[in-house]
């Protein structure tokens, strides 16, 4: 109990001071927009982007492409994937989970943002994602969409949310596979045409086992942590030796895609250039020692998301 004490004062001790000093004074926390796009994580919104350029490229094969609908889609994955950042913040934040980070401040574990505020814009972004997909749902016409919409908002929101969030019982993995690869990919495909094929689920699924990959290196970052703030997320369950050879498969099984598809469409040898961001990726997870290391991967991966979906798009489509 002590040791998580000791813990909890260590982490982020610049902005603890800071913010107590200003409750002590009467004053009002400075924020800045700094902070509130911190708390949106523009980072990981490669993972919005990857599926929906994907699913955009299998649409534009079968010759059922549309611009509106495919950025309508693009509209929904990113204010859902803000909204999922905004809301963990905020879950993590008032369950006290945050209490036990030594990265970046967040908004509400900080203390420097009413989590009433944090948790309001959650809600406007979440507000967002379902005025776009109601939009797309008119424009289509296929309003069971709508089901699913539905569907994924409440998986956004009890990923760290509710009295018993998914994602401290090792189950995120299985969620961002699903809907950050499966759904957004296919979902991409059928709002814009009723031709189903083959490989918008292959393409799914490696785009899916990116998301996967990011999530599995953030959270063998914070395995320390999250122990002792009792999350059992996998890289807890499993430790860090299976998480980073795990993250290796997660990274390379999405080659098979290219190299399934890669005799009937020339334009996925694009595709392989991927490597270039992901063998690194695989050679840091593997030797890295600190949390910066790590870090480092986190971006690279999710840089190498996108890519990934966008050239996988591309190959498909011509």
């Amino acid at each position: 109990m002590n040791q998580a004490k000791d813990r909890r004062k260590s982490g982020n001790p610049a902005v603890r001071a800071a913010a107590a000093e200003q409750v002590a004074s009467g004053a009002e926390p400075r924020i800045t927009w700094r902070n509130w796009v911190g708390g949106a994580r523009l980072r990981t919104l490669p993972l919005a982007v990857a599926p929906v350029a994907a699913g955009a490229g299998i649409a534009h094969m079968v010759q059922g492409f549309s611009w509106p609908l495919t950025l309508l889609a693009l509209a929904v994955a990113v204010f859902l994937q803000i909204g999922v950042n905004y809301a963990n913040d905020y879950s993590d934040g008032v369950r006290g989970t945050d209490e036990f980070r030594v990265g970046p401040a967040r908004l509400t574990g900080s203390g420097l943002v009413n989590p009433k505020r944090v948790l309001a814009l959650a809600l406007i972004f979440f507000g967002l994602a379902a005025v776009s997909g109601l939009v797309a749902v008119a424009l289509s016409g296929r309003w069971w969409f709508l089901a699913l919409g539905v569907i994924a908002i409440i998986a956004a929101w009890f990923y760290t949310g509710g009295k018993r969030p998914y994602g401290y019982a090792g189950l995120g993995e299985v969620v961002v596979f699903i809907f950050f690869g499966l759904v957004a990919t296919v979902g991409t495909v059928w709002l814009q045409t009723d031709v189903r094929t083959q490989e918008e689920w292959f393409a799914g699924a490696g785009v899916g086992l990116f998301a996967v990959a990011v999530l599995i290196v953030n959270n063998i970052r914070d395995i320390p942590t999250d122990r002792l703030a009792g999350k059992r997320t996998l890289a807890v369950r499993i430790g860090d030796r299976a998480s980073r050879i795990l993250f290796v498969v997660c990274l390379l099984l999405p080659f098979a895609v290219p190299a399934m598809f890669g005799f009937a469409n020339p334009g996925m040898l694009l595709v392989w250039f991927v490597l270039l961001l992901v063998l690194p990726c695989i050679l840091i997870v593997l030797t890295a020692k600190t949390p910066r290391e790590l870090i480092l991967v986190l971006q690279l991966t999710s840089l190498a998301a996108l890519a990934y979906g966008v050239l996988l798009g591309i190959g498909f489509a011509f």
